[in-house]
């Protein structure tokens, strides 16, 4: 059984940074992708950044490219995101997601990702 646990949500200054972690169960060896997902209050859950564990294969929304970073330690099996130069409107929730490789390419949709993380707030104060 998958499961990740994220943490390191909280509150921040508009251009401060914040560390998310998200540790998983088991290990990820090989044919995965993991993901950071946020979903505002009566918004879709859009995907934030991925990376496959079997190479260094990133991506991210066009709104957080340059101030996010996506990292996997498969040692310490742990998912991060370190986000610099906070927004306000990087305001909402955040969830890790684990799923097959093939969804690091092409569409970035949640609906391809079957295990999640309960889910860490980030507040960005102007």
């Amino acid at each position: 059984q998958v499961q990740l646990v994220e943490s390191g949500g909280g509150s921040a200054q508009a251009g401060g940074s914040l560390a998310l972690s998200c540790t998983h169960s088991v290990a990820f060896v090989g044919n995965w992708c993991v993901a950071w997902f946020r979903q505002a209050t009566g918004k879709e859950r859009e995907g934030v950044a991925r990376i496959g564990i079997s190479g260094p294969n990133t991506w991210y929304a066009d709104s957080v490219k340059g101030r996010f970073t996506i990292s996997h330690d498969g040692d310490k099996r742990a998912l991060y995101l370190q986000m610099n130069s906070l927004k306000p409107e990087d305001t909402t929730m955040y969830y890790c997601a684990a799923g097959g490789l093939l969804h690091c390419a092409g569409l970035f949709s949640p609906r391809n990702f079957p295990y999640w993380g309960q889910g860490t707030q980030v507040t960005v104060s102007s």
